[in-house]
């Protein structure tokens, strides 16, 4: 089963102190912007989808929409907080939401399909968590401690090497957590 759909999140393209921030290992924001513009479209071909989970660029309103046009894929944007820019052009994006609940085609999954709630932050529980929906959220730059017993992580670019997550990479990851269903074995009403 070969999905055509990835995850990122927190690019902040234009960005100079992000530089600083998340200690980011690039000399400048000309050098930054550049590379993740190289990254994404390394792994995210012109028909594939992104769902893309917010502060894609605090760049100038032109500076943005000239890097959006160099990013490959249709992309679907959840907002996030530094998203005022990113905003202005909307026609670039398949649709522009706060929060999403995502239904993926997986015969591996219950159901023939795994849920996915996207926010651009993290929350300790969402509807259905306790079925297995797995949560992607951005936001924390890394900062937040990942739970192994969680079917939730961080999908932005600071904790992926500056690249998106496949569908692929992103199951692989939920499947190595110690998750285990808290109800598994009782009888329920």
């Amino acid at each position: 089963m070969k999905q055509n759909i990835f995850f990122t999140s927190d690019h902040h393209f234009g960005h100079t102190n992000i530089i600083k921030y998340s200690e980011r290992p690039f000399a400048s924001v000309a050098e930054m912007n550049a590379e993740m513009i190289r990254r994404w479209n390394e792994k995210v071909g012109k028909e594939a989808i992104v769902y893309h989970l917010g502060d894609l660029s605090l760049a100038s309103t032109e500076e943005t929409k000239n890097i959006l046009n160099q990013l490959n894929g249709k992309i679907f944007l959840i907002k996030g907080n530094h998203d005022k820019a990113t905003l202005t052009y909307p026609k670039r994006f398949e649709w522009i939401k706060d929060f999403y609940e995502l239904n993926v085609a997986d015969s591996e999954a219950q159901n023939g399909k795994q849920k996915i709630v996207l926010l651009h932050y993290a929350m300790k529980v969402w509807r259905s968590s306790f079925r297995g929906t797995w949560h992607l959220y951005g936001h924390s730059h890394g900062h937040l401690p990942d739970d192994e017993t969680s079917r939730s992580f961080d999908v932005g670019v600071d904790c992926h090497n500056f690249y998106p997550l496949s569908y692929e990479e992103v199951k692989s990851i939920m499947l190595q957590k110690k998750w285990k269903a808290p109800f598994e074995g009782e009888i329920r009403d």
